[in-house]
């Protein structure tokens, strides 16, 4: 179970980065993931700092902290950066 959690958390992490927040409880539809492991999930992550909650007209919504979200987004510079280094092909369609 607890693989299973951290499985579910990296990608909760994943989905925050790509989205500047999302509805906390929409989130176990976007993952397609039973609630109750979604928001361990959650739980683990907030235990890290790694997300913030922020509540807008009665609904809660949940984002990565700034620190996680430069993370991902140097993850995805290094990430397109190793892609156009293994394939210089893909330099010409950008």
């Amino acid at each position: 179970m607890k693989n299973k959690i951290g499985e579910i958390a990296g990608k909760v992490w994943k989905t925050l980065g790509e989205r500047e927040h999302v509805n906390l409880l929409k989130l176990p539809i976007i993952l397609q993931e039973k609630g109750e492991i979604v928001y361990q999930a959650l739980g683990w992550l907030a235990r890290e700092d790694k997300i913030n909650y922020r509540s807008k007209e009665g609904k809660t919504f949940v984002l990565l902290s700034y620190a996680e979200r430069e993370i991902f987004r140097n993850s995805l510079k290094t990430s397109l950066r190793r892609d156009l280094q293994e394939n210089p092909s893909k330099q010409q369609e950008t």
